[in-house]
C-alpha cells in the first residue's frame, strides 16, 4: 500500500509552491447543497440561476473553498497539527464543468518549539481552465518538525 506522506516544517522554505487540479461535477453541486443545507435557488435551480448575475448555477462558497485548502491538506498529510487559519476571496463564480488549479506559495515561517514544530503561512491562487481567478485564499498550518532519529 503506498501512503503519502507531507513535509515536515523544516523541510519547507519560503518560495516553495505546490498544487493540484480537480474538475468540478455536478455531484458536487448536489453534494454541497446536502452537506450545507442550503438550497439557495443559485445553486439548484438552472432556470433561477440563468437569470441571475451569475448566468447558470454556482459552486457553494464553502465547497469552494474546501476545494482550495485541499493541496494544503494533503501536503502536510500526516505532519499538519492544526489548520489554523483559512481565508478566501472569491473572484469569479465556479461551476460544474470548471476545472479548478489551486498553486500555493509559501509567503513565511515562524518556529514554534513549545509544539514542535512551527507555522507555515501560505497565499493561494485558483484559476478555471480558462485561466481566470477563481479564488484568491491565505492559509496558516502548524506544522510538526521531523521527529529527531
Amino acid at each position: 500500500m503506498l501512503v503519502f506522506h507531507g513535509k515536515w516544517y523544516d523541510e519547507v522554505a519560503v518560495g516553495d509552491s505546490f498544487g493540484a487540479s480537480l474538475t468540478v461535477t455536478e455531484a458536487h453541486l448536489v453534494l454541497g447543497s446536502g452537506l450545507f443545507g442550503d438550497f439557495n435557488p443559485l445553486h439548484v435551480d438552472e432556470q433561477f440561476a440563468s437569470r441571475s448575475l451569475f448566468g447558470g448555477r454556482v459552486l457553494h462558497g464553502p465547497f469552494t473553498s474546501a476545494l482550495v485548502a485541499s493541496p494544503a491538506g494533503m501536503y502536510f498529510a500526516g505532519t499538519a497539527i492544526a489548520y489554523l487559519e483559512h481565508a478566501c476571496r472569491f473572484k469569479a463564480p465556479v461551476r460544474p464543468g470548471d476545472t479548478l488549479t489551486t498553486r500555493w506559495t509559501v509567503t513565511a515561517k515562524a518556529d514554534k518549539p513549545r509544539h514542535k514544530g512551527g507555522v507555515v503561512s501560505l497565499t493561494g491562487v485558483c484559476t478555471n481552465q480558462h485561466g481566470n481567478v477563481a479564488v484568491e485564499a491565505e492559509g496558516r498550518m502548524l506544522v510538526a518538525a521531523r521527529p529527531p532519529a
